[in-house]
C-alpha cells in the first residue's frame, strides 16, 4: 500500500492529495510567493465549489486534509476557519463562477513569468519547444487595478471566455493557468515558468532571437495537447519522490 492510499475519511481524498503535492512542488521550485497565492480546484460540475489552500499556509506544509471546500456563490464561506484571504476569494471565487471550463485554476508570482508580466510586450513568443506550447493559448491582462478583490478577479475571469486559452500573464502581477486536472495545470505552469527563463535568459544576451514561425509554432503546441499522459505521468513521479520524502503531504 503506497502512502496515497494510507487515508482519512474525507471527501475529495484523490483530488486533495493531488493539490497538496503540487503546493509542495511548487515550493521545492521557489515558484512560490512566502504565504501567498492559491491554487483551487473544482468539486461540483458548474464548478462553483471548490477546493482552496488555507489562508497564508506555506506552501510547503500544505496537507491533503487541509484543504477548504469554498462556494464561490456563498460570501459567508470567508467566515470559517482558516478561509481564504479575500484576494483568494476574489480571483478563484470569480473564475469559479464564470469559466466552467477552468476546472483547476493556479495562480503564483514565479520570478520568470512575473518578468514577463513586467514587460511591454507580455506574450511570451514561441521562442523555444516549451514556449511552443502556448502558442494561441495566453490571454493577457494589461489592466492592473491592485489587489484582486472580488471585482478585480470578476473583471480577469471574462478574459478566460475562449476555452483554448489556459494562460492569463497578469500585467505587473504574475500568472493565473486553468486546466481540467491538476496534473494538467501543474504541467502548463510548470513548463509556461521554464519557458519564460529561456526567453528572459536570450533577452539577456542581446542577441537577435530566433524566433518559431507561426505555421511551426501552431503545428507544435498540437502536438504537444495530444502528446499521451506527460502531465498525468509528470504528476504521478512528483508524488511517488513524495512518497518517499516528504509523505505527509498525503496525510
Amino acid at each position: 500500500m503506497t502512502v496515497t492510499e494510507l487515508r482519512p475519511n474525507m471527501d475529495y481524498w484523490q483530488e486533495r492529495v493531488d493539490l497538496a503535492a503540487a503546493f509542495r512542488w511548487t515550493a521545492r521550485l521557489n515558484m512560490h510567493e512566502g504565504v501567498s497565492n492559491h491554487f483551487s480546484l473544482s468539486i461540483n460540475d458548474d464548478g462553483t465549489k471548490f477546493l482552496m489552500n488555507p489562508n497564508q499556509m506555506h506552501f510547503s506544509r500544505v496537507k491533503a486534509s487541509d484543504m477548504l471546500v469554498i462556494d464561490a456563490n456563498d460570501p459567508e464561506t470567508l467566515e470559517g476557519p482558516n478561509a481564504p484571504d479575500p484576494t483568494a476569494w476574489g480571483l478563484h471565487g470569480g473564475l469559479h463562477r464564470h469559466c466552467r471550463h477552468a476546472r483547476c485554476a493556479m495562480h503564483v508570482h514565479s520570478v520568470h513569468a512575473t518578468v514577463l508580466a513586467c514587460l511591454q510586450n507580455k506574450i511570451l513568443p514561441p521562442l523555444d519547444q516549451n514556449a511552443a506550447m502556448f502558442y494561441d493559448r495566453q490571454v493577457v491582462d494589461d489592466a492592473y487595478g491592485g489587489l484582486a478583490f472580488e471585482e478585480e478577479g470578476e473583471r480577469c475571469a471574462q478574459l478566460f471566455s475562449d476555452p483554448k486559452k489556459f494562460v492569463m500573464v497578469m500585467g505587473n502581477h504574475g500568472i493565473m493557468v486553468i486546466g481540467d486536472t491538476v496534473a494538467q495545470t501543474f504541467n502548463r505552469m510548470y513548463f509556461f515558468e521554464r519557458a519564460c527563463e529561456v526567453y528572459i535568459r536570450a533577452l539577456q544576451t542581446g542577441q537577435p532571437l530566433s524566433i518559431l514561425p507561426d505555421d511551426i509554432a501552431a503545428k507544435t503546441v498540437e502536438e504537444i495537447e495530444n502528446y499521451p499522459e506527460q502531465d498525468v505521468r509528470h504528476l504521478a513521479e512528483l508524488k511517488a519522490i513524495l512518497d518517499a520524502e516528504e509523505s505527509d503531504y498525503a496525510a
